[in-house]
C-alpha cells in the first residue's frame, strides 16, 4: 500500500536536513519509537503502537539504502515483527526535502506491506492515521528544531495515539468514504 504526505516545517533546508539525521532526536517525536543502537547506515530500535484495543511492540532494523545531502533525499527500508506474535510489516520510505519560502516542504512516500493483526486496517484508516501522527511529528520536530532538547522535556512531545482518536479518526474515514461513494 502506497501512502504519501507532506508537511511543512519553519526551518531552513539544511538545519531539516541535519535533524532528520539525528536519529535519537527524531525518535523522540515519534510515538512509542525507542532506538538500541544507530550508525549512520542502520537504526535497530522498537515500536509500540495502541490503535485502541489492538496494542503492539515492534522490533526492526531501519536500513538506509540511499542518501543524498545535496538533494536532501533519503530511501531507507524498514523491517519489523511483533515481539509477541506473528505479525510482520515493512516499508519502503522516501524522503525528500525542499525550500518552500521561509520553511521546509518534506515529502514522505511509504510502501508498506503488513501482515498479522494490524493488516485488518483498511488502506483508508491507515492513511489517516499515518497522517495524523505525521502531523503530531512535524509539530513536535518544528519545536525541537526551534528549541533543541525541547521534546525530551515534555514540549511538543507527541503522545500515543489514544483510543479516542483512533475513533475520531475512524468516524472521519467512515464518513469520507460514504459521501465519495458515487462520485466519479
Amino acid at each position: 500500500m502506497l501512502i504519501e504526505n507532506e508537511f511543512t516545517i519553519p526551518a531552513p533546508v539544511d538545519q531539516v536536513w541535519k535533524y532528520m539525521n539525528d536519529f535519537p532526536r527524531v525518535a523522540r517525536c515519534m510515538p512509542g519509537a525507542e532506538i538500541v543502537s544507530a550508525t549512520d547506515r542502520q537504526v535497530k530500535g522498537r515500536v509500540k503502537i495502541s490503535m485502541g484495543p489492538l496494542k503492539l511492540a515492534f522490533s526492526g532494523v531501519i536500513d538506509i539504502l540511499e542518501k543524498n545531502d545535496g538533494s536532501h533525499r533519503v530511501v531507507m527500508k524498514a523491517t519489523g515483527s511483533e515481539e509477541k506474535g506473528k505479525g510482520q510489516a515493512s516499508a519502503t520510505v522516501t524522503s525528500t526535502m525542499q525550500q518552500a519560502g521561509g520553511g521546509t516542504r518534506v515529502m514522505l512516500s511509504q510502501d508498506i506491506q503488513m501482515t498479522g493483526a494490524i493488516a485488518q486496517y483498511g488502506r483508508g484508516m491507515m492513511q489517516d492515521v499515518i497522517g495524523s501522527l505525521m502531523k503530531q511529528f512535524a509539530n513536535c520536530a518544528a519545536g525541537d528544531i526551534a528549541k533543541p532538547g525541547a521534546a525530551g522535556k515534555g514540549a511538543g512531545k507527541v503522545k500515543a495515539m489514544s483510543g479516542f482518536s483512533l475513533m475520531l479518526i475512524s468516524a472521519k474515514a467512515f464518513f469520507k468514504n460514504i459521501f465519495k461513494f458515487g462520485k466519479k
